[in-house]
């Protein structure tokens, strides 16, 4: 895949539809352009079109000031520690957009909740306090913000929300939500799963962070198309490894003590996937003994892939911060931008890891 840091994405608007199109090298399961890309710069995310009369938000709707970013204060509140290289890449994304829009870097106010709700909400209402213009939050839980709403609505200062949605109403309490379509992935992970299988066997699955609809949409996908496509595969086990590696670890060990014989693991992200690496090599499991697939992309779990350890993985792209500014712009500009702007996230697996290990972050 050839490096994209010199192309920059055009914005297409069709009402309430919003289609980013990347010119770079295509998914190898379809025509839609590859949302991967070795950097941050380069990864830029494509998004889906939005679903025929889909909702729609604008400035005049949200009740805002129009401002220019060049000179705005922003906030961003990242949620979760950065040892986890999904929010390694998140962050470093926003910054770098920020930075290439010639954003000055005192205007940028970025915060880190270390996986703590409370500080979380802590962190965005004393960026609100201190006069951001706009914030752009990866949210830790999905309910529990009704404090923030109430203050940021007193000064119509709009949200766009990144990866995890909250709960709450678009154009009101926030503007937007930027992200992957959870259950689809679950989805994906279960074909990839029943074919790893050869439809049928007894699999567990590694549970994300529970409260908040990552969690309950990826395994609410995987539930239902496993049941679709691969009736004889039995969910014999489940539990939450927090996203956490040492988590996913400690969980397949324990998973391996009671149920030795199992087949497949869907972890529910990278990290988990590669602590249940460790897990069955200490407990002398050969490659292919236990198919292992998981969602992320991070360089890692496709490595894993590479080395025989994983079957596949479902990407979940990071790369926001393009996106987020451009829809942020488009907003002050007076456009509308539709309630969910869902993106579209490609695989790795056998055929391809190998040669697109470089796409991974």
């Amino acid at each position: 895949m050839r490096a994209l840091s010199r192309i920059r994405p055009a914005v297409i608007t069709l009402g309430a539809t919003l289609l980013l199109v990347s010119a770079c090298a295509k998914s190898e399961d379809s025509d839609t352009p590859s949302t991967s890309g070795g950097n941050a710069s380069a990864g830029a995310q494509v998004a889906e079109s939005a679903a025929p009369g889909a909702k729609s938000c604008t400035l005049d709707q949200f009740g805002g000031t129009k401002i220019d970013l060049k000179t705005a204060k922003i906030g961003f509140s990242q949620s979760e520690k950065e040892a986890n290289p999904f929010r390694i890449a998140e962050t470093q994304s926003i910054k770098d957009e920020a930075a290439k829009l010639g954003i000055p870097a005192a205007n940028l106010q970025a915060t880190n909740a270390n996986s703590q709700f409370n500080k979380q909400i802590s962190d965005v209402e004393q960026m609100i306090d201190s006069g951001v213009q706009l914030l752009v939050i990866a949210p830790l839980n999905s309910d529990g913000w009704d404090s923030v709403f109430a203050k940021a609505s007193a000064k119509k200062i709009p949200i766009i929300t990144i990866d995890r949605k909250i709960n709450a109403d678009s154009c009101t309490d926030y503007l937007t939500f930027i992200g992957s379509d959870f259950e689809k992935q679950g989805q994906r992970a279960a074909d990839k799963m029943a074919a790893a299988l050869g439809n049928k066997g007894s699999v567990a699955i590694l549970l994300g962070a529970p409260g908040n609809n990552v969690t309950t949409l990826r395994t609410k996908g995987f539930k239902d198309q496993i049941a679709k496509v691969a009736p004889e595969i039995k969910i014999s086990f489940e539990q939450t490894g927090q996203f956490s590696r040492e988590e996913g670890q400690k969980v397949t060990e324990q998973l391996l003590q009671s149920n030795s014989d199992i087949n497949g693991i869907y972890a529910e992200n990278d990290e988990m996937a590669l602590g249940a690496e460790v897990a069955l090599k200490g407990a002398g499991k050969a490659k292919g003994d236990v198919k292992i697939v998981s969602i992320d992309g991070t360089k890692g779990a496709v490595q894993g892939i590479v080395d025989g350890w994983i079957s596949a993985v479902i990407e979940s792209n990071p790369r926001f911060g393009p996106l987020a500014f451009e829809t942020a712009t488009k907003f002050f500009n007076g456009e509308p931008i539709p309630e969910d702007i869902i993106i579209a996230d490609r695989e790795y697996d056998e055929a391809s890891a190998k040669t697109d290990l470089g796409s991974a972050y």
